[in-house]
């Protein structure tokens, strides 16, 4: 399965704006049952990435999906950095 995030938008930057996302793509693209399926999760045309939008919208899904879910071109420096933020290990 796969996440083209730039369906949500090219800039991705508020909280309530992640959270929504987050709700829309549970309710209509993430699967109902446990399949073994991995979610590739899609950065291709995503401009900006902000920590309060990925909190909202990737942290629950690694949180509920784990190691299935994999992020794709993620090479933006903005996607990078948010992602090392939300993803750090302390």
């Amino acid at each position: 399965m796969r996440i083209e995030l730039k369906k949500f938008g090219r800039v991705l930057i508020s909280r309530p704006d992640g959270r929504e996302a987050y709700l829309a793509a549970q309710a209509y693209v993430l699967p109902k049952k446990d399949i073994p399926e991995k979610i590739e999760v899609d950065f291709a045309g995503v401009l900006v990435l902000g920590p309060s939008w990925a909190d909202e919208f990737l942290t629950p899904l690694k949180e509920k999906y784990g190691e299935r879910v994999i992020f794709e071109n993620s090479e933006n420096a903005s996607v990078k950095a948010t992602l090392e933020t939300i993803f750090s290990e302390d």
